[in-house]
């Protein structure tokens, strides 16, 4: 038996594909039928907030307001994340790129492609720390980037609930973190020598990327899923001019790297040389 729910707005599937629509435009993710309820629970609570009446109210200040317009794809933008997820990408890095790079010295430019909250970024520098590449003059950057400004800022703090530390194997909890005491009893924090390393900037795929860097490594893992089958190959197309020559480039688990995957050499599951 089917029973229906009675919502605290109207919300019609015209008001979805509003939203659908400008999601696509605005950022490129394509949000399917269900999403729907998704969609609504968020509006909601915005709508409350703003101590608005309607679900229309709320559209027509989004569509007029670049400002609310950021705020609320902030709102839609789903990060979930952790340290050392997929850790057979940081396995690879740690025994056959780091190795590499030690051998030829040289500037190494690594790109943190939907870094979320941080977690990712501060693993790749965990793991350079570790390995002594931090330290003794080297020339290395993480460009750490995403959509959603508010994901941004609390990764520019670099500070975690120390549950979280968990996922962390010691040795690199040990070299790139602290645990926090007194009023930051519960938390643990990226260590300023390792923050040093790390530039977060708000970026959004879709656009013009403001750089010309040639990277070591790109990480975009678990971000295109959420675009259509051509923004992904365009993408990766993209990705694949911003790599340097043995450089390499790591997809989420459920991602597939398209045609662009003649034009590399699978080195690990979801990782891939450009030759």
């Amino acid at each position: 038996m089917n029973i229906a729910v009675e919502r605290e707005f109207d919300f019609s599937r015209q008001d979805f594909a509003f939203i659908r629509e400008m999601m696509l435009r605005e950022t490129g993710i394509s949000l399917g039928d269900g999403k729907m309820t998704m969609v609504y629970g968020r509006l909601c609570r915005r709508i409350r907030e703003l101590e608005l009446n309607s679900v229309g109210q709320y559209l027509q200040m989004i569509g007029e307001s670049a400002v609310e317009r950021e705020k609320f794809v902030n709102a839609l933008t789903t990060n979930r994340t952790q340290f050392f997820r997929e850790s057979h990408h940081f396995e690879y890095l740690q025994h056959k790129l780091i190795p590499e790079w030690k051998r030829r010295p040289k500037p190494i430019r690594i790109w943190s492609a939907g870094c979320s909250t941080g977690e990712e970024p501060y693993t790749i520098a965990s793991v350079l720390k570790y390995e002594g590449l931090l330290d003794g003059g080297w020339d290395i950057s993480i460009l750490a980037t995403d959509l959603d400004t508010q994901v941004l800022s609390k990764a520019k703090k670099g500070e975690y609930p120390i549950t979280d530390s968990r996922g962390i194997p010691e040795p690199f909890l040990k070299s790139a973190f602290v645990r926090g005491r007194g009023s930051h009893e519960g938390v643990f924090k990226a260590k300023a020598e390792v923050q040093h390393f790390i530039r977060f900037q708000q970026l959004n795929l879709l656009h013009e990327w403001p750089f010309k860097t040639q990277f070591d490594v790109i990480f975009c893992r678990n971000v295109m899923i959420y675009f259509q089958r051509d923004t992904q190959q365009t993408l990766l197309c993209r990705y694949y001019s911003h790599l340097r020559t043995g450089g390499a480039l790591f997809i989420g688990h459920s991602e597939s790297i398209g045609e662009v995957g003649s034009k590399l050499t699978n080195v690990c599951h979801t990782g891939f040389i450009k030759p």
